[in-house]
C-alpha cells in the first residue's frame, strides 16, 4: 500500500516520528502541500493522510487508486465524506486525543487573564521589583477562580474535562447543549439555556462544532448580554465568534477579556481586529499540540490504518453513508 501524508509537519515537527505508520506501507511524508500540488502528490496513493489539506469531491474522484482516508485530527470537515462514501472509501478520524491538552490550555489562558503571570514576570526582569518601595506589588487586579461561574457551550469530552477542572478550582459550572444530556453527577453543575448562560457566567468557554447555523453566534448582542468583566474563551473554531463585535467590545471595556486559540482565518491575517484589541490573548491554534497528544494522534492513526488493512476499519466518520 502506498501511503501519502499531505501535511505532516504539525504532527511531527521533529519530535514525533512516523515509525508506526511507516511500518504499514510505502510511506511518503510531505510537510506541507499547497492546493495546486495536491493532485500530483496524491496520485497513486492507496491511503491519504491529511490534517488541514482539503480533499474535495473533485480531488477524490480524480484518484482511482484511493482506498482509505485518515484525518490527522478529530474534526473532518476538510474531507468531502459524501464523495468518499460514493466511492466506497472510508474516512477515519482520531477522536479524543487532545481532550486533556485542550482543557488544560483553556485554564492556561484563563489563569493568565486572571493573574497576568507573564506580565509580572516581565516587569520583574525589567527591574520593577528591584526598585520597588514595597516587598510586593501587582500591576493588575488579581482575581480568584473560586466562586466564579464557568459557562460551557457544548458538553462533549473536552467540555466535560473543562468542567471537572473548573469544579476542582471551586467554580460553579453550567452548560448549554442543543439536545438533552444526562446530568454528569458533578456537584455545582447544571444545564441551562444559551441566553441564561451568557447572562450569568463569569467565564464562557466554547466547545461546539462549527455549523452553518451557529457561525458568528457570539455576536454583538450576545456579548452585550454578558456580565461586566466576563471572559470569553474559544478553543473550538474561530468563525463561532464575530471578531469585529468582540474587538469593539474589548475596546469599549464591555467585554472583560477574550482568550482565543483560533481565528476566523488561519494563519491570522494582519488586519484581524483582534490583533489590536486590549485584553485579548491569541495563541496560534496550539491547544491540541502537546507532545503527549501528538504521540497519541500518531498511534491511533497507525491503528486506524492497520484496522483498515485488516478489513475492520475503525473511527469511520462516514460509516452511515457507505
Amino acid at each position: 500500500m502506498r501511503i501519502v501524508v499531505l501535511d505532516g509537519y504539525t504532527l511531527n515537527p521533529g519530535d514525533n516520528p512516523w515509525t508506526a505508520v511507516d511500518a504499514l506501507g510505502d510511506l511518503a511524508v510531505h510537510p506541507r502541500t499547497p492546493a495546486a500540488e495536491v493532485m500530483e502528490r496524491a496520485k497513486g496513493a492507496d491511503i491519504l493522510l491529511t490534517n488541514k489539506v482539503r480533499l474535495t469531491e473533485e480531488i477524490i474522484n480524480a484518484l482511482p487508486d484511493l482506498k482509505f482516508i485518515s484525518v490527522l485530527a478529530t474534526g473532518y470537515d476538510v474531507v468531502d465524506i459524501r464523495a468518499a462514501a460514493a466511492r466506497r472509501i472510508p474516512v477515519s478520524n482520531v477522536p479524543g486525543y487532545g481532550t486533556n491538552a485542550v482543557a488544560q490550555h483553556v485554564f492556561a489562558m484563563l489563569l493568565e487573564m486572571y493573574r497576568r503571570v507573564s506580565d509580572h514576570a516581565q516587569s520583574v526582569r525589567a527591574g520593577q521589583w528591584t526598585g520597588n518601595k514595597d516587598w510586593c506589588y501587582w500591576n493588575s487586579t488579581q482575581l480568584d477562580l473560586t466562586g466564579k461561574t464557568m459557562g460551557l457551550v457544548g458538553f462533549g469530552n473536552i467540555s466535560r474535562r473543562v468542567a471537572e477542572i473548573a469544579i476542582a478550582f471551586g467554580m460553579r459550572v453550567q452548560a448549554h447543549v442543543p439536545r438533552p444530556k444526562p446530568h454528569p453527577g458533578y456537584e455545582n453543575f447544571s444545564f441551562c439555556d444559551l441566553e441564561a448562560l451568557f447572562a450569568t457566567s463569569d467565564v464562557i468557554s466554547l466547545h461546539c462544532p462549527l455549523t452553518p447555523e451557529n457561525k458568528g453566534f457570539v455576536n454583538a448582542e450576545r456579548i452585550a448580554s454578558m456580565p461586566a468583566g466576563a471572559i470569553l474563551i474559544n478553543t473550538a473554531r474561530g468563525p463561532l465568534v464575530d471578531e469585529e463585535a468582540a474587538a469593539k467590545a474589548l475596546h469599549a471595556g464591555t467585554l472583560g477579556g477574550l482568550c482565543t486559540d483560533v481565528t476566523s482565518v488561519e494563519p491570522v491575517p494582519a488586519d484581524n481586529p483582534l490583533l489590536t484589541a486590549p485584553n485579548c490573548l491569541i495563541t496560534p491554534h496550539l491547544a491540541w499540540g502537546t507532545l503527549t497528544a501528538r504521540e497519541t494522534l500518531m498511534q491511533v492513526t497507525a491503528q486506524n490504518i492497520q484496522a483498515f488493512l485488516s478489513g475492520n476499519a475503525q473511527n469511520v466518520v462516514n460509516a452511515h453513508l457507505l
